[in-house]
């Protein structure tokens, strides 16, 4: 038994000793990520800026390039490239008559039935899906900065919260060791102020390191140092998914596929080509050259040995443009089913929390006041003070997470801030 006592002494002594560096550590700015609140920036500025700062920026840069080479390649004069084909052929090395003939091909591919049209069908299917995927980046990088925005809120409350309740802390040690002086009460009610005063204070290290930590991911992704002073939204009136710019670049993908495959049903048969031909000839033991000209029609086959591979991978990408939309379809769903549920909880639990705060700020008073009248003692006032400091912080945090949960609303009904 005096050992167990003895043992209590040391972890009290050291637990003391502990409270000057943790509230060194508590107050120090080692590593401090700053947010000027700016009543005249708008979520809206924000997100702007936040969308042209995105990496994914570049890409839909290269393939607006690709929309322009495809829209060169349907108004092109010639399906393919012509090329020009030069021969000479001589008796030299066998009879050595003299006989000589040069010959020049111009070789010209033509178009075949509707195989403009599909080519600028699918310029325009190119077209319609970076402009799908350019708004589906945007809502991407909404919902990105809503939860940064929603993060930085929530943690900077709970910091709020933990400040209140260490000053709280240290005021009711304050109030026991002048009690304790003046022999009203004992020294192990010191003890456990003082016990009570470094569990705030952990509490509250650890709420500035979150709180840390969420501006530093909002200043990363949005590349300010400023936040707004009101990013509250209101829940959007829409109640599906079908105008989400998500699901529309999904509809848009199959429709690209769709339009690609058409046209590889066209393409996957060589081009005919007209040949152009001019030939000079020289006969044997003859100086007297002979021009002429001539044309000729090239007509290829079709084979399953160019066709198949061709419309086999078009279809490949249909099949994977479908399976994406449908996936997404699903994904949307389940947005939208846990975005409503979690709004109709928040709010249930809202009024809840507000019923129990209310609650425990009334039986704090009184216990605060039976404390010292003396009718209480230290353990059961620190107790009922825990439960009024966490009825506050569901209050409040029930609060911060319905305006969370309509910010995710318009999210996965596709509106953008």
């Amino acid at each position: 038994m005096n050992i167990y006592i003895h043992a209590c002494w040391i972890t009290l002594l050291l637990a003391l000793n502990a409270m000057p560096a943790l509230a060194e550590l508590v107050g120090s700015d080692a590593h401090v990520d700053d947010l000027t609140v700016n009543s005249t920036l708008t979520l809206q500025d924000v997100f702007e800026k936040t969308v042209v700062r995105n990496p994914n920026q570049a890409a839909l840069k290269a393939r607006a390039d690709i929309v322009q080479s495809k829209n060169i390649l349907a108004s092109a004069l010639l399906p393919q490239a012509p090329a020009v084909v030069v021969g000479h052929q001589n008796d030299s090395f066998a009879s050595n008559r003299g006989e000589r003939e040069w010959q020049a091909d111009l070789e010209l591919p033509i178009w075949m039935p509707n195989q403009r049209n599909h080519r600028y069908k699918v310029a325009d299917a190119t077209l319609a899906n970076v402009n799908a995927s350019a708004e589906s980046l945007k809502l991407t990088v909404a919902g990105m900065l809503r939860e940064a925005l929603w993060e930085v809120a929530y943690n900077d409350n709970y910091t709020l919260l933990t400040d209140s309740q260490l000053n709280l802390a240290k005021g009711l040690q304050l109030d026991i060791e002048k009690r304790f002086q003046a022999g009203e009460l004992a020294k192990s009610d010191v003890y456990l102020a003082q016990q009570e005063v470094l569990k705030a204070e952990k509490q509250k290290l650890r709420a500035n390191a979150e709180l840390m930590h969420a501006r530093y991911r909002y200043q990363l992704l949005t590349g300010l140092h400023e936040i707004p002073k009101e990013y509250e939204e209101q829940q959007s009136h829409i109640t599906d998914y079908s105008h989400s710019p998500i699901w529309l670049e999904a509809i848009s993908k199959v429709s690209l596929a769709e339009t690609e495959l058409s046209l590889a049903e066209v393409e996957s048969r060589e081009n005919p080509q007209i040949l152009l031909n001019m030939r000079r000839i020289q006969g044997g033991f003859d100086f007297t050259h002979n021009d002429s000209m001539g044309i000729k029609i090239r007509i290829p086959f079709g084979s399953d040995v160019r066709t198949a591979p061709i419309k086999a991978m078009a279809a490949s990408e249909v099949g994977n443009a479908m399976s994406q939309r449908e996936t997404i379809r699903m994904q949307l769903e389940q947005s939208m089913h846990e975005a409503e549920h979690n709004l109709t909880v928040s709010r249930a639990e809202l009024d809840l929390a507000k019923q129990q705060y209310y609650i425990a700020k009334q039986s704090l008073s009184l216990t605060q006041k039976a404390f010292q009248l003396g009718e209480t003692d230290v353990v059961n006032l620190l107790r009922v003070q825990a439960q009024s400091f966490e009825s506050e912080r569901a209050y409040s945090s029930r609060q911060i997470q319905l305006k969370w949960d309509i910010a995710r609303y318009n999210q996965a009904v596709g509106v953008l801030p």
